[in-house]
This record gives C-alpha cells, sequence and structure tokens, in this order.
C-alpha cells in the first residue's frame, strides 16, 4: 500500500506509520506541527520516522485546499489514514475556531483528494466522545449519537457524516474509528496520563475531577494500531441487510463503516491512578474537583465488530501499559 499518514507527527499517527513502514508500506506523513503542545515531542517523533526506507514527510496543513490538492495529485495513494484533528475536549470550550479549520474544513479538503484520486480505502478517526449524553454502556455503533457534549465531539459526529455523504455520493469507501481514551509511550502532554506523572514526580498535586469517579475504557496505543492495521486493506463495503425503513447506524447502503476501538473494560479514574502511582513508585497527592464542562461520567467500547471483522480485540492489560508508558516517560524526560 502507499498509505497517507495525516497527523504523523502526532501521538497514534507516529506509531501507525512506525508501524506501516515496518511491515513494508510506503508511507508519506503529514502534518502542520502546530503548537497546541510542545512542537519539540513532535519533531523528536518524526526523527524516530525520518530516514526509515518508505517514509517521507511532508509539512503542510489540511484546511490548505491548494496544498493538499497538489499532494494528492502527486502521490497517488491506495490507502489514506486521517488522524490529523485539533484534539482535546476542553480545549473546544476556548479555541472553537481552530476546530472548524482542522476537523471540518481540513477533512473536507481530504475527502475531495480522496474522491477526485480514486483512493481504495479512506480511514479516519472518530472519537468515544461522539457518544454524548448517551448512557446506556458499553457503548454500541448500532446506537444514535446525536447529542454531543463537546464542539469536539460535534466534528467528530460531522466526519463521520460528511464521510457518509461521499460514501454514499462517489462509492469512496470510508471507515470511521472510534478510538476510546488512548494511552501509552510518545503519548500527548496534554492528557490527563502525562499531567498527572509530571505531577506526581514533582510532588505538586493532581487536579482529579468528579473525585475520581469518572470511568474511563483506556485503550494501549499498540492495541489502536493493531486494530487499524487490519482493518486498512478491508475497504468498506455496502451492508446488503442495510434497511432504510430501520437504519442502522453503524452501516450502510453505501461503503462506509463505523468501528469502535477500545479495550471492552472500564476503569474508574481513582484506580487509572493507583496503576500509575504503583508503575512510578510514587503516591499522588490529590485535588478532588468537580466535573468539567464536555466531559462525560463513563465510556465504555462495545467491540463486537471490531473482532467480528478483524479477528482482533484489545487486551493489553492496564497494567502492563502502564509499565510501559512509564518506562518511556522516565527516560524521556529525565526522571531518575
Amino acid at each position: 500500500m502507499h498509505v497517507l499518514v495525516t497527523g504523523a507527527a502526532g501521538f497514534i499517527g507516529y506509531h501507525l506509520a512506525q508501524r506501516l513502514v515496518t511491515d513494508g508500506h510506503s508511507v508519506v506523513g503529514l502534518d502542520n506541527c502546530n503548537d497546541y503542545y510542545d512542537v519539540q515531542l513532535k519533531r523528536d517523533r518524526l526523527a524516530r520516522l525520518e530516514g526509515r526506507p518508505g517514509f517521507r514527510f511532508v509539512e503542510a496543513d489540511l484546511a490548505d485546499g491548494a496544498s493538499m490538492e497538489k499532494l494528492f495529485a502527486a502521490e497517488g495513494f491506495s490507502h489514506v489514514v486521517n488522524l490529523a484533528a485539533q484534539a482535546g475536549v476542553r480545549y473546544s470550550l476556548q479555541n472553537p475556531a481552530s476546530y472548524i479549520s482542522s476537523n471540518l474544513v481540513g477533512f473536507g479538503n481530504l475527502l475531495e483528494g480522496c474522491r477526485h484520486h480514486k483512493v481504495e480505502h479512506l480511514v479516519f478517526a472518530s472519537s468515544s466522545s461522539v457518544y454524548g449524553l448517551n448512557t446506556h454502556q458499553p457503548y454500541s455503533e448500532h446506537a444514535a449519537v446525536n447529542h454531543p457534549v463537546s464542539l469536539y465531539a460535534a466534528t467528530k459526529k460531522s466526519n463521520e457524516l460528511m464521510a457518509h455523504s461521499y460514501a454514499h455520493l462517489y462509492g469512496l469507501p470510508c471507515t470511521g474509528l472510534r478510538f476510546f481514551t488512548v494511552y501509552g509511550p510518545w503519548g500527548r502532554p496534554d492528557m490527563a496520563l502525562q499531567l498527572f506523572a509530571h505531577a506526581i514526580m514533582r510532588d505538586e498535586p493532581i487536579k482529579v475531577f468528579n473525585e475520581g469517579r469518572m470511568r474511563r475504557d483506556f485503550t494501549y496505543i499498540d492495541d489502536i494500531v493493531e486494530g487499524m492495521v487490519r482493518l486498512l486493506p478491508l475497504a468498506a463495503r455496502p451492508d446488503p441487510q442495510w434497511d432504510a425503513a430501520a437504519p442502522d447506524p453503524a452501516t450502510s447502503s453505501a461503503p462506509w463503516r463505523i468501528y469502535n476501538i477500545g479495550n471492552n473494560r472500564t476503569v474508574e479514574l481513582n484506580d487509572f491512578i493507583a496503576a500509575l502511582e504503583e508503575a512510578l513508585g510514587r503516591k499522588a497527592r490529590r485535588e478532588l474537583l468537580p466535573m468539567q464542562p464536555g466531559d462525560v461520567r463513563a465510556t465504555w467500547a462495545d467491540i463486537d465488530d471490531l473482532a467480528a471483522a478483524t479477528g482482533f480485540a484489545p487486551l493489553t492489560p492496564l497494567k502492563e501499559g502502564m509499565a510501559k508508558f512509564v518506562s518511556w516517560f522516565k527516560e524521556y524526560y529525565n526522571y531518575a
């Protein structure tokens, strides 16, 4: 495969690009390397990719339509994985314009590139946040997701709808992946795990929202990548059982599918912090706070469809994944 991976300097994009070139595919990694978080971390990820046979990096912005059209015309990609986005639920309350530009305008440019240049399969990142006010658990792709509680979630739901329209109108095979709280080495410094780890190592208090009673389906990065790698060659197809009188939100008469990728387990935040304390060998000082706007109380992925399609189900135990994260974290940030 000749694959475009957008967001290649990001956490998930870096790991996916590394796996694809290891497997012998050619990869063009695209990223605008913005300063939403530490640019040096993005550069350090890229430094581990650049020079590897089969990988080439392009610094560009998805929202720049002319640059995207030029790239698609020059490369002839067989497959595209979109992992570029303005991330973060809480930041969407502060800077909504960046979500409109990156997650909507940028995604539209990507769809146009795939449409005009006959891409065989577009796989794109959605998010567990699309489930919003839905409290029925575990979350199923076959449930409606019409009540997002943050602009970030709304843009991810919009991506699913935009992709469906291109699948329906132009026959572009599209698969959306709803990721559930991804963690691991080279992770984002704005996420709770790194914020907690730094604070604990510095003996500073950690901010624990909802007094740590929130629950999340924490998914180790290698499991996310394995799911993507297995789905990428499986171009979405129309569902022959799809019924317009009782439409299934996860499939379609068009070549379009939605899958959850999670660990199929839900863990209380307090237990997640305890696992981090054990791996670091230090105790946290906890500042207990109320729920934040845009947050949900619990996430839990139903992964039956993913397992049926790929024969794979994420299984990395939290203790194992946390140990691998801490090993990287201490080395990268020079903690004794």
